[in-house]
């Protein structure tokens, strides 16, 4: 189990100071652990996962539907996909060192499961559920806008006209290394629906990828996805 120093630590980078420290450790018990080490009274992550995603998308939803007042249902549902999908909070429960935390099977230590997206996401959710029921909505609101705060304002950059093309090239070019280039890596489908795939390199650098229904939301997709990984 994470150490009390671990723990300890933990609470520092993610500004909560938890009243029953067991809902943060339980955060980080994957089932598969259970399954080699059962326990009277310890609980999987599972429930608090499940509880997370709910409060996420809750705050996730407030945020943009206040953000932008005249938006559709649809751009906010995808504005909201964008924000929560998986690879986005893999990132950042990466950077907050969850994976290193989690209480996994041999056998799931052995398949890299500290450094899986899955793994690393569900972790993610379940500590903000453990937030939710140790603190309440306010200081769940406050962490998970804190923790996607760089997210939003690139969604709104893009909004406002300024595509994640734009905002790589101004960043590569800002640190001093090549200009981005766009190559086309596959395509695949019929004439009429083809799915384009694309990566994104400056130099020799692979800085990211994407797919989309013609080259440009490709590039687009490609753009966004080197964003996401340099920040």
């Amino acid at each position: 189990m994470p150490s009390n120093n671990d723990l300890d630590a933990l609470q520092i980078k993610l500004n909560v100071k938890f009243n029953d420290i067991s809902l943060l450790n339980q955060a980080f018990v994957h089932t598969s652990y259970l399954n080699e080490h059962p326990k009277p009274g310890l609980d999987s992550n599972e429930r608090l996962e499940f509880l997370g995603d709910a409060v996420l998308g809750v705050v996730v939803a407030g945020e943009l539907f206040k953000r932008m007042p005249r938006a559709s249902e649809g751009t906010l549902t995808e504005y909201r996909a964008l924000l929560v999908r998986k690879e986005t909070l893999a990132r950042h429960a990466d950077l907050m060192g969850l994976g290193e935390l989690l209480e996994l099977s041999k056998g799931e230590q052995k398949s890299g499961g500290r450094e899986s997206p899955r793994l690393l996401s569900s972790a993610l959710e379940a500590v903000i559920g453990a937030i939710y029921l140790d603190k309440g909505i306010n200081v769940s609101q406050e962490f998970i806008l804190s923790v996607l705060s760089d997210d939003l304002e690139g969604l709104f950059a893009k909004k406002h006209g300024k595509g994640s093309k734009s905002s790589l090239q101004e960043k590569i070019q800002a640190e001093g290394n090549p200009t981005p280039k766009y190559v086309t890596i596959d395509t695949t489908g019929p004439d009429h629906k083809k799915t384009f795939t694309v990566e994104v390199r400056s130099g020799t650098k692979l800085l990211g990828s994407g797919t989309g229904k013609n080259k440009r939301e490709a590039e687009e997709e490609a753009a966004a996805d080197a964003l996401e990984k340099l920040n």
